[in-house]
């Protein structure tokens, strides 16, 4: 399990499940198991300070690797 974090702000976004090694680039919706302070503005996933953390690409979010930071394990496959 990761903890997505605001890069600008610093809060919690949400709980991912990862699976598997490499970047968190796509993060699916059936594996987000918390959300903490996650908006869902215009096809956009912001954050409640306003910043835009991913894009809305259907059954995933399409993240903007700048505007977000993440602690935590990662699942081995």
């Amino acid at each position: 399990m990761i903890v997505i974090k605001c890069s600008k702000c610093k809060n919690k976004i949400f709980k991912y499940k990862k699976i598997g090694k490499g970047k968190v680039l796509k993060c699916f919706k059936d594996r987000i198991t918390r959300n903490y302070d996650c908006v869902v503005d215009n096809d956009f996933l912001k954050c409640t300070c306003g910043n835009i953390i991913g894009s809305d690409e259907g059954n995933y979010y399409k993240m903007n690797k700048d505007n977000f930071t993440y602690t935590g394990r990662k699942i081995k496959r």
